[in-house]
């Protein structure tokens, strides 16, 4: 680049704005005489010489699979140019505002005006997601409303860099706390329901006039994940909580959205929405876990996590024999002796053990009719089995389980081989610890509509593992606490099994 001309075309004429990830100017295109803007992406200081290429490469490579996008709701990329040791990314030029000045200035918007921005960003996100193409920074600062009329998704896809998945990369957050879906924030790539929460985070700011959470960064980040989805003011308010649920899979499709924001935008009430967002629990069946927990956190989000005061309990049960750590696979099934079984069960021929695995980790059901027992040895998405997982990332996974169960008050829970072949609604318990069991443990019950306890469950962590241990029963000859107390020795019969397997 040579007298503030890149590429020997593009003459820039004055900054735009800037931003983490770089420079933004106006520009002239002197061969086809027209403006543009120009961005400038700026790279990490000290960088290698290799390291800094590689990235310049990944930015060029992405910028072309950004160009192949073309959608009236997505800006577009007209030329990628590399001078100086980084690249330049030349786009349409928007003349307008942002959604987040125009909120900054106007205050909340009507909800008709805000749902017909909704339904255009979803239907741009839409048409990137089937391309393979994920946004991943929606906030309303990326939302651009033209003077005519145009609402534009901008920056799509510049922040992305390849193979960076997790929350940090070479020091850089990838995307805005309190726009960052849970999934995200607790180190998974997530997927197309992630920029819907994103979308649903910023449609709060347009309708309420202030982010759905406040405060500093640590502090958004710890609400975002710990908090429940707030209720936005005015009938788009159902709806962006059910776009802001935690669990993905709780949260409704695009075209739904779609459609209930198009039919506000034109002053139609919006359609009714389920009464809750409630995970649902699946059942023994061979193949299915128990349980879909997403706990791949970074050693970041660990550490604010752990400012908030996750509780941590000794177990008092195993002495000092604990293990530095199980790297040996083993046979979950045989945690758990025959004779143990039985006794849980109350019967004298107990069942025999089913197998089986998932994405969770390797996992053993005993169900007979009308009762079973049930415990999982789980691992993080980012380890091949649990015998991989260390102390550090087994600590991370157990606080992020608790941190997701202490979440909810309501499930769907089934399990067939015992008799439950319909999902049935259970109120959880809220989350205890538990001493003498593991070195941190804690537990929860499911309750019928009744208010009886059927199923208890109890996740502790012994070195390097994480267990899950449940118990189910559909009598009403146990009491509560006999409940309880079954599940407990299940999971003290299973620690005690593994201190003396090490």
């Amino acid at each position: 680049m040579s007298a503030g001309r890149l590429a020997g075309r593009y003459s820039l004429l004055r900054p735009l704005g800037a931003g983490g990830m770089g420079k933004v100017w106006l520009a002239r295109d002197e061969m086809l005489d027209r403006d543009v803007a120009v961005k400038e992406l700026t790279l990490p200081e000290g960088m290698a010489p290799k390291e800094r290429a590689d990235s310049v490469k990944r930015a060029v490579r992405e910028a072309q699979a950004t160009a192949r996008l073309r959608h009236p709701g997505i800006v577009a990329l007209h030329d990628v140019v590399v001078e100086n040791d980084r690249p330049w990314l030349v786009m349409e030029l928007l003349r307008g505002r942002t959604l987040g000045d125009t909120v900054r200035e106007f205050g909340p918007m009507p909800a008709e005006h805000a749902a017909r921005v909704g339904a255009d960003v979803l239907e741009a996100l839409t048409a990137a997601h089937a391309q393979g193409m994920q946004h991943r920074d929606v906030k309303p600062g990326n939302v651009f409303l033209t003077e005519s009329g145009r609402v534009v998704l901008t920056d799509f896809g510049i922040a992305r860099q390849e193979g960076q998945a997790t929350l940090t990369e070479q020091g850089l957050m990838i995307g805005s706390p309190g726009f960052i879906a849970p999934e995200r924030l607790e180190g998974r790539p997530g997927g197309p329901a992630a920029d819907l929460w994103s979308l649903g985070a910023t449609l709060y700011v347009a309708v309420a006039g202030v982010p759905a959470y406040g405060g500093s960064a640590a502090q958004r980040v710890q609400a975002t994940l710990l908090s429940p989805p707030p209720v936005a003011p005015g009938p788009l308010g159902p709806l962006i909580a059910a776009m802001m649920a935690h669990h993905p899979a709780a949260r409704p499709g695009p075209r739904a959205v779609v459609s209930a924001l198009r039919q506000v935008a034109a002053g139609r009430p919006l359609p009714e929405l389920p009464a809750d967002q409630s995970v649902t629990v699946p059942g023994k069946a061979p193949g299915r876990g128990r349980a879909v927990v997403w706990v791949a956190a970074s050693v970041a989000l660990a550490a604010v996590l752990a400012a908030g005061g996750f509780l941590a309990v000794r177990g008092l049960s195993g002495g000092d024999d604990v293990p530095a750590a199980f790297t040996a696979p083993m046979d979950v099934c045989t945690l758990l002796a025959a004779e143990e079984v039985g006794r849980l069960l109350l019967t004298a021929a107990p069942p025999e053990p089913q197998p089986g695995s998932d994405e969770v980790g390797p996992k053993c059901g005993w169900p007979v009719s009308g009762s079973g027992v049930g415990l999982q040895v789980q691992k993080d998405s980012d380890t091949v089995d649990p015998w991989s997982m260390t102390p550090a990332t087994a600590r991370t996974l157990f606080q992020n389980q608790r941190r997701y169960w202490g979440k909810y008050t309501s499930v769907d829970w089934t399990w067939p081989e015992i008799g439950v072949k319909t999902s049935r609604k259970a109120t959880l318990t809220p989350i205890r610890p538990i001493a003498g069991v593991g070195e941190e443990a804690f537990g929860f019950e499911l309750k019928g509509p009744t208010g009886r306890v059927h199923s208890a469950h109890v996740y502790y962590r012994l070195a390097n593992l994480v267990v899950s241990v449940e118990y189910s029963t559909l009598s009403d000859r146990p009491t509560d606490e006999d409940v309880r107390q079954t599940a407990l020795k299940a999971a003290r019969a299973s620690e005690q099994a593994l201190r003396h397997a090490a």
